[in-house]
Protein backbone atom coordinates (compact mmCIF):
# COMPACT_ATOMS: atom_id res chain seq x y z
CA UNK A 1 0.00 0.00 0.00
CA UNK A 2 1.42 3.35 -1.07
CA UNK A 3 1.74 5.98 1.65
CA UNK A 4 2.40 9.67 1.05
CA UNK A 5 3.75 12.07 3.65
CA UNK A 6 3.55 15.78 2.91
CA UNK A 7 5.28 18.72 4.54
CA UNK A 8 5.95 22.40 4.00
CA UNK A 9 2.58 24.08 4.19
CA UNK A 10 1.89 27.12 6.32
CA UNK A 11 0.95 30.78 6.44
CA UNK A 12 2.67 33.22 4.12
CA UNK A 13 2.07 36.77 2.98
CA UNK A 14 1.04 37.53 -0.58
CA UNK A 15 4.09 37.64 -2.80
CA UNK A 16 5.94 35.17 -0.62
CA UNK A 17 7.15 31.63 -1.26
CA UNK A 18 6.67 28.15 0.10
CA UNK A 19 8.17 24.78 -0.75
CA UNK A 20 6.05 21.67 -0.37
CA UNK A 21 7.52 18.17 -0.20
CA UNK A 22 5.92 14.75 -0.48
CA UNK A 23 7.63 11.39 0.00
CA UNK A 24 6.09 8.13 -1.18
CA UNK A 25 6.74 4.73 0.36
CA UNK A 26 5.43 1.18 0.14
CA UNK A 27 4.88 -0.56 -3.19
CA UNK A 28 6.45 2.14 -5.35
CA UNK A 29 6.98 1.42 -9.03
CA UNK A 30 9.61 3.24 -11.05
CA UNK A 31 7.13 4.29 -13.74
CA UNK A 32 4.68 6.69 -12.17
CA UNK A 33 3.30 10.19 -12.01
CA UNK A 34 3.54 12.33 -8.92
CA UNK A 35 2.11 15.74 -8.35
CA UNK A 36 -0.05 18.17 -6.48
CA UNK A 37 -3.72 19.04 -6.45
CA UNK A 38 -5.45 21.58 -4.25
CA UNK A 39 -8.89 22.20 -2.83
CA UNK A 40 -10.15 25.54 -1.59
CA UNK A 41 -13.21 25.83 0.67
CA UNK A 42 -16.40 25.29 -1.30
CA UNK A 43 -14.53 24.32 -4.46
CA UNK A 44 -13.62 21.10 -6.20
CA UNK A 45 -10.16 19.62 -6.04
CA UNK A 46 -8.09 20.92 -8.95
CA UNK A 47 -4.79 20.19 -10.63
CA UNK A 48 -1.77 22.24 -9.64
CA UNK A 49 1.07 20.34 -11.31
CA UNK A 50 2.24 16.84 -12.12
CA UNK A 51 5.56 15.31 -13.15
CA UNK A 52 6.35 11.88 -14.59
CA UNK A 53 9.31 9.75 -13.60
CA UNK A 54 10.97 10.89 -16.86
CA UNK A 55 10.51 14.55 -15.96
CA UNK A 56 7.56 15.56 -18.12
CA UNK A 57 5.73 18.39 -16.35
CA UNK A 58 2.14 19.59 -16.56
CA UNK A 59 0.92 22.79 -14.89
CA UNK A 60 -2.41 24.44 -14.33
CA UNK A 61 -2.61 27.73 -16.22
CA UNK A 62 -3.16 29.61 -12.97
CA UNK A 63 0.27 28.64 -11.60
CA UNK A 64 2.44 28.69 -14.73
CA UNK A 65 5.46 30.91 -14.27
CA UNK A 66 5.04 30.99 -10.49
CA UNK A 67 5.20 27.34 -9.38
CA UNK A 68 7.85 24.75 -10.22
CA UNK A 69 7.44 21.02 -9.72
CA UNK A 70 10.44 18.73 -9.41
CA UNK A 71 11.24 15.29 -8.10
CA UNK A 72 14.03 13.10 -6.78
CA UNK A 73 13.41 9.59 -8.05
CA UNK A 74 15.99 8.06 -5.73
CA UNK A 75 14.07 9.44 -2.75
CA UNK A 76 10.56 8.93 -4.21
CA UNK A 77 9.97 12.58 -3.37
CA UNK A 78 8.19 15.34 -5.25
CA UNK A 79 8.57 19.04 -4.54
CA UNK A 80 6.50 22.10 -5.34
CA UNK A 81 8.26 25.45 -5.21
CA UNK A 82 5.57 28.11 -5.01
CA UNK A 83 6.60 31.72 -5.63
CA UNK A 84 4.67 34.98 -5.95
CA UNK A 85 1.84 33.47 -3.94
CA UNK A 86 -1.59 35.03 -4.17
CA UNK A 87 -4.59 34.89 -1.86
CA UNK A 88 -6.35 32.68 -4.40
CA UNK A 89 -3.63 30.05 -3.88
CA UNK A 90 -5.03 29.45 -0.40
CA UNK A 91 -6.13 25.82 -0.21
CA UNK A 92 -5.34 22.40 1.13
CA UNK A 93 -2.67 20.92 -1.12
CA UNK A 94 -2.75 17.17 -1.71
CA UNK A 95 0.09 15.04 -2.96
CA UNK A 96 -0.69 12.49 -5.67
CA UNK A 97 1.00 9.24 -6.66
CA UNK A 98 -0.40 7.59 -9.79
CA UNK A 99 0.52 4.22 -11.26
CA UNK A 100 -1.35 1.67 -13.38
CA UNK A 101 -4.54 3.69 -13.25
CA UNK A 102 -4.59 3.92 -9.46
CA UNK A 103 -4.37 7.20 -7.55
CA UNK A 104 -3.05 7.52 -4.03
CA UNK A 105 -3.41 10.72 -2.02
CA UNK A 106 -1.63 12.31 0.88
CA UNK A 107 -3.47 13.66 3.89
CA UNK A 108 -3.16 17.26 2.66
CA UNK A 109 -1.24 20.26 3.89
CA UNK A 110 -2.78 23.70 4.39
CA UNK A 111 -1.39 26.68 2.51
CA UNK A 112 -2.77 30.04 3.57
CA UNK A 113 -1.78 33.24 1.78
CA UNK A 114 -2.65 36.46 3.58
CA UNK A 115 -3.21 39.64 1.60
Amino acid sequence: QVQLVESGGGLVQAGGSLRLSCTASGGIFAINVMGWYRQAPGKQRELVATITNTGYRNYAESVKGRFTISRDNAKNTVYLQSNSLKSEDTAVYYCLYRNSGLDYWGQGTQVTVSS
